[in-house]
């Protein structure tokens, strides 16, 4: 694969390596360089990620920023943010280095991106690292949602640095040595809706204008109507992003940490941080201890946000835009499609004739009471055939015995509000396994002893999790057990990694 610099060429930056906290002023990008170690080891590799490159397993250590080859011209993006609703100013990748870009084989450019390589000009009070159990969380659930059809960045790699890294896990004054790790994780671009943000927040509309121009021309290169490009490119940043969530909506995911730094342009699930999935049905449920106050980012504010992140966007390209009527146009319009393609979901995902409201707000409300887990209880209800409560049932966490007549009326409803051809396609919109934050965390428990065999088990389960696999059902799918209810890393996440 020959490595190319696209961006750098194309936008302004800093080319000299200086990984000293700072400013930085009219610039997109920052050199930098990745950190050597000595005893770096190779601990996950996705071969269909490899096979899209045509990539060989011996070149693994360019990808862990242990060998810079010819082309590679490492850098680190600057954008800001706005974090949890309020402005935060300048953000930038603090620790994470891209080392350029390559074509896959259909000719299409993508970024390679190492996180927790080292320090940056961006890395402000940290160390520019990460820590094994956030990268291995970022591994395999970036995969997994792939395999689920959900729009992700992709991991290539997984190497341990074989050095320690401290950490406070819930910012409690109890820091502790973690192994260290680096990913590797690939997109067409991370270009964010805060790549934008930063250079409008200080009124530096010629950075802002190059960023766009580059990012028209290069990743959205079919739009050429000039005089409505930048109209274009945003309809299709708001279909993008509507769809992704939506599809978190349908398999349960929860992002956890949707500042507006965290949106990709291209629609994809990126910065797996805090994430989870809704187990004991919950729309208010949030797994990010920082967001335990507000619960901003919980699940079924989802919708709201990704809307409210847009308007930010909008916001930010106003300056290049002529006719403002039109922004608030395009507010109107992602709010109607992001409630259409809501509608949309529920329809696919109960596999009714047509969207009812009233049958959804009442199986919403039956499933928070009796706390369905989610992935179960869909997958369950997709083979009923009669209204038999029972068949449920080993999707509940807890069973009121009041709610049984409750229930028997809602599921006469819904089956007379079903076909039969709707219902036998329920599976290929149910997933039967994602990657649930106990089943991580057994993972990480094993790897941190050195024994990685589970990071193999779960990246192949979760290859096929629309698939019945029988050998897995005792083990993966079921109930959260109880061990997991309180557990760190399970019932509580933070924002360190």
């Amino acid at each position: 694969m020959d490595w190319e610099t696209r961006f750098l060429q194309s936008t302004p930056g800093e080319v000299i390596v200086n990984s000293k906290p700072r400013e930085v002023v009219q610039s997109c990008w920052v050199g930098a360089e990745p950190e050597k170690h000595a005893n770096v080891s190779l601990l996950g590799w996705t071969d269909s990620v490899a096979a899209m490159f045509g990539i060989q397993k011996t070149r693994h250590l360019e990808f862990a920023g242990q060998k810079i080859v010819n082309g590679m011209q490492p850098f680190a993006h600057c954008y800001g943010g706005h974090q949890f609703g309020q402005w935060a100013g300048q953000l930038g990748d603090g620790r994470a280095i891209s080392i350029g870009e390559g074509k896959n084989q259909s000719g299409v450019y993508h970024e390679f991106q190492l996180k927790g390589s080292g320090l940056t000009a961006f890395s402000r009070r940290g160390d520019g690292k990460a820590v094994l159990r956030s990268s291995i969380r970022e591994f395999l659930c970036s995969e997994a949602m792939h395999a689920l059809g959900v729009p992700t960045t992709r991991a290539l790699s997984l190497h341990l640095t074989g050095q320690k890294v401290m950490r406070d896990m819930f910012y409690d004054g109890n820091p502790i040595m973690e192994p260290g790790a680096i990913i590797c994780r690939v997109a067409p671009s991370f270009i964010r809706f805060g790549s934008f943000q930063i250079h409008t927040s200080r009124g530096d509309f010629e950075t802002l204008e190059s960023l766009v121009d580059y990012t028209i021309s290069e990743h959205f290169s079919h739009i050429k109507d000039e005089k409505n490009r930048i109209s274009m490119w945003l309809d299709e940043i708001i279909d993008t992003t509507v769809e992704m969530v939506i599809d978190w909506m349908r398999v349960g995911f929860v992002h956890g940490v949707m500042n507006t730094d965290n949106m990709s342009i291209h629609g994809l699930t990126i910065d797996y941080g805090p994430y989870g999935w809704i187990e004991d049905f919950d729309p208010n449920w949030t797994p990010n201890t920082t967001d335990a106050s507000t619960l901003r980012y919980r699940f079924g504010h989802q919708p709201r946000i990704a809307l409210w992140n847009i308007a930010r966007l909008l916001e930010a390209i106003s300056p290049l835009v002529e006719d403002r009527s039109m922004l608030q146009e395009k507010i109107n319009d992602a709010q109607e499609k992001m409630a259409l393609s809501h509608e949309k979901m529920w329809v696919n995902k109960l596999g009714l004739k047509q969207y009812d409201e009233e049958l959804v707000l009442e199986l919403v409300e039956l499933m928070y009471q009796d706390k369905a887990d989610m992935t179960m209880f869909f997958r369950l209800l997709s083979s009923l055939s009669k209204p038999e409560l029972h068949q449920l049932e080993p999707a509940f966490y807890n069973v009121q015995t009041s709610n049984h007549v409750n229930w028997n009326i809602w599921l006469n409803k819904y089956l007379s509000n079903t076909y039969d051809e709707n219902r036998a396609k329920m599976n290929l919109i149910n997933p039967k396994y994602v990657l649930r934050n106990w089943m991580a965390q057994l993972a990480i428990d094993d790897a941190e002893k050195e024994d990685y065999a589970k990071i193999e088990l779960l990246t192949n389960l979760l290859k096929d999790p629309y698939g019945e696999n029988h050998d897995f059902e005792k083990d993966w799918f079921r109930r959260r057990p109880e061990w997991a209810l309180n557990r760190p890393g399970c019932s509580m996440l933070s924002c360190s990694s």
